[in-house]
């Protein structure tokens, strides 16, 4: 007997049963007994419905959560997962064993209803799944052990287990590629001295031993390199779900057994050239895009090696030591020599440099940083020895950050691959019933054509160019984009950007830098320009606008309470038991209801303070334009796109921006709310927007938008709600990705038609007999490989 789990032998001297729908099956071991248990008891047992294959025996290991108990430590956690505001945890899991949706469903629907666990999501083409849990509800342990229960033994992605794993996939594919390709060499020679014969005449018995070797050399090939593609068949017909692995094992099944059955009960011809030759063929272009997958996923695992291992650390008498990445605190002090890497965010304390963030943002040329600005772990230091302070480590990072937004991105189908799969799913029903016509036609008209000609048919409209067109265009294009500093964090953002018809710009940190400087003070209540800097800072120490970063150096003389930041207007509090507010005039000015501004005042680029008892103070801020505004601006315009400029600003700032960009259309004092009313009326009139914005006060009209992306840095990474982010806060980004979409678009639609024309062309010429099965082999594969190709383009450019 086999077991039911796992499908080896049960021991005789040994009776284990589960009950499966009111029946006793036997079990090989105790561990295939609790697990088929736990499966049961969950009311999981459609999972043995809909598994291809029996699972395996679960590898020897305790099965409670001690056996994962280091993983809840919180200084192993940092280095793999992610605490976001709510609490909760975020990690992704390498996940062996999965092969197949059976097995991510009986993942997903075992972990949802933990009490616990916000989110699991499963992909069984990465071998990856993305698990969000509440640590104080539930232990990683516990899941992980839940996971290995079910007999999916789980890890932590980390750089040196992503290798493994893509490793191990590749070795299995390589050594599957080599059997195909010896055997159908082989079956090959076998054939022509076949074919020879029946041209210039060959004895029976030597035929006869033809056939038979052709046999013995066919059959590793099939049941062994083909393997997976007849478990992809089993699987889609028990999903009710034909894919492409139907029709081909349907062609190399039949074309394998019938040519056995003509080995040794007689009959004209064998076709072992042929199904040996359309299996190399189709684990090419297979290996091919397992290729490109890996260069896909390659980009999210090769962010987390930008971070050395050791990091030098100054301890309180200054002295140097040499310290783990994952040992570093909040507040360390680094120093960071030329030539080495970035170990974790952070600011210089001391000294000035220069820094290559090249693969960060795409910005090719290395920056300068000095005393009091930003450094992007992962960057490398090109000239000067500087020493700096840590702010973040760990999950907190840019770098891990960015790489959470490419796996999210990467987990999700965008309409376009799910539209192309529902075609295949079509096609492949539609062959497989014009397939079956053809067979009966052909069978009445020449017997003896029936067979080939239902072979080639199978063969040569195989949809893997179809489906492999959209998917591999896409990631090619994805990573392009990030290449350039640019992620996109949502599955339809390139789709939506090639369509985009209007560019709406913010202004204060998009079209400028943001890093606003206070050029001018004015008291206006008999206080201390000091006082009144100390006050408009207190205000401002709690607010994420780029704005507050002006008065960043003045902090520490009052404390505000009750700070509340109001979109589009500024930030109130309440100070030595007095409300006071700091942003537009008008606003400020409301709180005491008196003016006391000039016109021109509350038109230029001036932030007013006040209390109740009237206004306090005015600020005179400058922020200078991003030097290539101008030139951004031109190109996109040059594209066909209509820009337009939504700024809370005044309009005298506005309007020379907007001037000096050459933008004609644009709008001042719109608050978020503004800014979105005016975006839904494009919309409505037919209009494809994209919102460029600082993704912090613009969060509404960003979320509205069709498409919107975010100039941002640092943490703020994790709370846009942007479909795209510049990473390296370049405005040149923009442009290069409504230009890389496009591209992208252009290739997904060539590779859709390239490979629609080929199965539209081949469908007919198979059926009139007029392709043999092993030309159609070597047509399936060449139009596999060819989208594959053209996709690789977009990396390129």
């Amino acid at each position: 007997m086999d077991c039911f789990h796992c499908g080896e032998a049960v021991p005789p001297e040994l009776d284990l049963k589960v009950e499966v729908d009111g029946k006793s099956q036997p079990v090989c071991c105790h561990g295939c007994q609790a697990v088929a248990s736990l499966i049961l008891d969950s009311g999981l047992d459609a999972f043995y419905r809909y598994r291809p294959e029996p699972t395996g025996r679960p590898e020897e290991q305790p099965l409670d959560s001690q056996a994962f108990a280091r993983f809840d430590e919180e200084t192993v956690q940092a280095d793999f997962s992610h605490r976001h505001e709510d609490g909760s945890r975020e990690a992704a899991l390498l996940v062996d064993g999965l092969y197949c949706a059976a097995c991510g469903w009986l993942i997903e629907r075992g972990l949802q209803d933990v009490e616990g666990v916000e989110e699991i999501r499963v992909n069984p083409a990465t071998g990856r799944a993305l698990l969000r849990w509440q640590p104080d509800r539930i232990r990683l342990s516990s899941l992980m052990a839940h996971m290995s229960r079910l007999g999916y033994q789980p890890h932590p992605v980390l750089p040196e287990a992503a290798d493994s794993q893509a490793m191990k996939e590749r070795r299995s594919a390589l050594r599957r590629l080599i059997v195909a390709g010896l055997g159908m060499m082989q079956a090959m020679m076998f054939a022509v001295a076949l074919y020879a014969g029946q041209f210039h005449g060959m004895e029976a018995t030597h035929e006869q031993f033809l056939r038979v070797v052709s046999l013995l050399v066919a059959t590793p090939v099939i049941l062994y390199a083909g393997l997976p593609i007849f478990m992809g068949a089993i699987r889609d017909l028990r999903n009710l779900a034909p894919g492409m692995d139907v029709p081909v094992s349907l062609a190399i099944g039949t074309g394998y057994f019938a040519s056995a059955w003509v080995t040794f009960f007689g009959g004209p011809e064998v076709y072992f050239d042929s199904v040996a030759m359309f299996t190399f063929f189709l684990l090419v272009a297979r290996y091919v895009e397992m290729a490109a997958r890996h260069r896909a996923n390659a980009t999210t695992d090769a962010l987390a090696r930008l971070v050395p291992d050791v990091a030098t650390r100054l301890n309180a008498d200054g002295e140097e030591e040499q310290v783990p990445v994952r040992d570093l605190a909040v507040g360390d002090r680094l120093l960071v020599r030329p030539g080495n890497a970035i170990p974790a965010d952070g600011t210089v304390e001391d000294g000035e440099t220069r820094v290559d963030e090249s693969m960060l943002t795409g910005e090719s040329r290395p920056l300068r940083r000095g005393v009091g600005e930003r450094l992007v772990g992962g960057s490398l230091n090109v000239s000067q020895p500087v020493m700096m302070r840590v702010s973040e480590t760990g999950q907190d990072t840019t770098v891990a950050h960015i790489g959470r937004l490419l796996r999210r991105a990467q987990s999700e189908r965008p309409g376009l691959t799910r539209l192309a799969d529902r075609v295949a799913r079509v096609f492949v029903t539609l062959v497989l019933l014009a397939t079956a016509v053809v067979f009966a036609i052909w069978w009445h008209v020449n017997p003896a054509m029936a067979f080939p000609v239902t072979l080639a048919m199978l063969i040569a409209t195989c949809p893997c160019a179809l489906s492999l067109a959209t998917p591999t265009a896409l990631a090619a294009g994805t990573n392009h984009m990030a290449g350039k500093g640019l992620l996109v964090t949502q599955g339809d953002a390139l789709e939506t950007l090639s369509r985009c018809s209007h560019v709406m710009l913010d202004k204060t940190g998009t079209l400028t830098h943001g890093q606003l400087r206070i050029v001018e003070t004015r008291a206006l209540d008999g206080r201390s320009n000091n006082d009144c800097l100390a006050l408009a800072a207190a205000l401002e120490q709690r607010s994420e606008h780029p704005l507050a970063r002006a008065f960043d150096g003045h902090a520490g003389k009052f404390e505000a309470q009750d700070v509340e930041s109001v979109r589009g207007r500024g930030v109130e509090g309440t100070i030595q038991g007095q409300r006071y507010r700091i942003g537009r005039p008008d606003w400020v000015a409301a709180l005491s209801g008196r003016h006391g501004l000039s016109a021109d005042e509350t038109e230029e680029a001036w932030v007013a303070m006040g209390s109740e008892s009237g206004p306090a103070a005015l600020f005179r801020l400058d922020d200078p334009l991003r030097h290539d505004a101008a030139e951004i601006v031109a190109r996109l315009q040059t594209m066909g796109l209509n820009v337009e400029i939504l700024s809370g600003d005044a309009p005298g700032p506005v309007g020379r921006v907007a001037r000096e960009t050459g933008v004609e259309h644009w709008r001042a004092r719109m608050s978020p709310e503004d800014k979105l009313a005016h975006v839904r009326e494009l919309q409505a009139q037919g209009a494809v927007v994209l919102m460029v914005g600082d993704g912090i006060n613009d969060a509404p009209v960003l979320a509205g938008a069709n498409i919107s992306a975010a100039l941002n840095r640092g943490t703020a990474l994790a709370q846009t709600s942007a479909g795209m982010i510049a990473v390296g806060d370049r405005l040149g980004s923009i442009a290069e990705g409504v230009a890389a979409a496009r591209r992208t678009l252009r290739v997904v639609r060539q590779n859709l038609g390239m490979s629609a024309t080929y199965n539209a062309s081949m469908l007919p010429l198979a059926a009139l007999g007029l392709v043999a099965p092993y030309v159609a082999a070597a047509g399936m594969t060449l139009s596999s490989v060819v989208v594959v190709l053209n996709a690789r383009r977009l990396a390129k450019k």
